[in-house]
Order: C-alpha cells, then sequence, then structure tokens
C-alpha cells in the first residue's frame, strides 16, 4: 500500500512540476521594458564583497555578540 501512495505522490509532484514548467513564459531577458532603466553593473570584486564577504561578515558579528552577552551559567569543563 505504502508503494502505491509513494507512486502516487511521485506522479503528482512530477505533473505539477511539468504544468507549471509549460504555463511559465520565457524571462525575455534582451527585450528591455518601458522605463526600464537598469544601473551600471557590478565588478567582480563588488559582486563577491556583497554576496560572500558581507553575509559572512554579518553571521560573524551575530556569533561574536552571542558569545559575549551570553550570561548563563554554565559550569566549565576542567581540562585533565
Amino acid at each position: 500500500m505504502d508503494k502505491k501512495n509513494a507512486l502516487r505522490a511521485g506522479a503528482v509532484s512530477a505533473g505539477t512540476t511539468l504544468m507549471m514548467l509549460l504555463m511559465t513564459s520565457p524571462a525575455l531577458a534582451l527585450t528591455r521594458d518601458d522605463g526600464d532603466d537598469p544601473g551600471p553593473g557590478l565588478s567582480i570584486g563588488e559582486t563577491l564583497g556583497l554576496y560572500v564577504v558581507l553575509p559572512i561578515v554579518i553571521f560573524l558579528v551575530i556569533v561574536g555578540l552571542v558569545m559575549v552577552l551570553d550570561k548563563s551559567d554554565r559550569p566549565q569543563k576542567k581540562q585533565a
């Protein structure tokens, strides 16, 4: 019985995915819309800084704040 349900769920998922792909229109990225005014592009350094370095720095700041502001009274492990 479980195999039949799994096959049915797979068929429904595949059918839904196929229908969504068929119903979406192409992106038409080369066709400009009225009022479209793209700005200057980002360099490789700016892109890496914005999408790689900045999230890592923000994550490390949050981790640091959590570690510094952690006021729980956990017993420290003794080194043997």
